[in-house]
């Protein structure tokens, strides 16, 4: 966790004045230790829970819970069906043929 790229990523939206609400399924309680009273961190009981109300969905990490969302359901909890992806997980015309903007890392 301590050199995990997510944190250099949270650091630098909340630096910029972004809310960041943090969910990771397996180091969720490292995660919390790492980030504990940092302004603009919060954090998620699920996936779901993380996106409600969110401006966009940044997959940091490719844990098997993010590999099939329910993404009729991802889209409904989102304010706009925006999707950066971090670990390339998704197929990009898929994603963009369910209706979201899709923006895979270090991909042409």
């Amino acid at each position: 966790m301590r050199e995990a790229p997510s944190l250099t990523v949270i650091a630098e939206l909340t630096r910029r004045g972004a809310d960041v609400r943090a969910y990771d399924p397996v180091a969720m309680h490292e995660a919390a230790r790492v980030l504990v009273g940092q302004p603009g961190i919060s954090f998620a009981t699920d996936m779901y829970d993380a996106l409600d109300g969110a401006d966009a969905r940044f997959i940091a990490t490719e844990w098997k819970v993010f590999r099939a969302p329910d993404f009729d359901r991802v889209k409904a909890l989102l304010k706009t069906p925006l999707i950066i992806d971090g670990r390339n997980l998704y197929t990009p015309a898929d994603v963009r043929g369910l209706g979201f903007e899709y923006s895979g890392i270090g991909r042409a």
